[in-house]
């Protein structure tokens, strides 16, 4: 998986992205979290601070491909004991076999352009009865517009293809475009 470019990273590092975190760990906040919980793609560690407060109790390891983002989200959540920060490439995670209860991803899968390969590794980890929650870009001109100025890698995914792709591997999915079409969210269920 590649790092993010320069704007990208900039921008995840800015008070700019506080408001947008924050927001989306509100609607992750809509589903109750337990257990053992995976954030693909955790950034500065914004979100994965915001869901932990939430659902205190949960045991959170918070990964990202970029090493910059690692290191930022690493200095931010030091001092929390319920948070682990990994660098992990989504498309080949080093965790065992059905070791999460949920696995969440904002904003993320967008930027893997194998993304197909890391649903596939979120059913091999999530365990039986845990699910996979969270929220994308879609494929359209503005969002493909942006990511053709900011220069990051991205393969941006149709609200039909990435149900497909969840039904492909096992999960039980549903998938709602919303913001005039622009995002997705979506919540995948590993059958028991």
């Amino acid at each position: 998986m590649p790092a993010m470019s320069k704007v990208e990273s900039a921008f995840c590092r800015s008070s700019l992205w506080r408001p947008i975190a924050s927001a989306t760990a509100r609607f992750a906040g809509r589903t109750p979290l337990s257990g053992r919980v995976l954030e693909l793609g955790c950034g500065g560690g914004d979100i994965a601070l915001s869901l932990t407060k939430s659902n205190p109790g949960v045991t959170y390891v918070a990964s990202d491909a970029d090493p910059k983002m690692v290191e930022l989200a690493g200095r931010r959540l030091a001092a929390r004991e319920d948070i682990t920060v990994t660098h992990e490439d989504a498309t080949d995670l080093s965790f065992p076999d059905e070791s999460f209860d949920t696995v969440v991803s904002f904003l993320m899968l967008h930027h893997i352009v194998q993304w197909e390969a890391a649903i596939a590794e979120v059913a091999r980890v999530l365990r039986r009865g845990g699910r996979l929650v969270g929220y994308d870009l879609t494929r359209t001109g503005a969002n493909t517009a942006i990511h053709r100025f900011d220069g990051s890698q991205y393969l941006l995914i149709s609200p039909d293809e990435l149900a497909e792709s969840f039904r492909a591997h096992g999960l039980d999915a549903k998938v709602r475009p919303f913001g005039f079409g622009q995002a997705m969210s979506f919540s995948a269920t590993k059958p028991r």
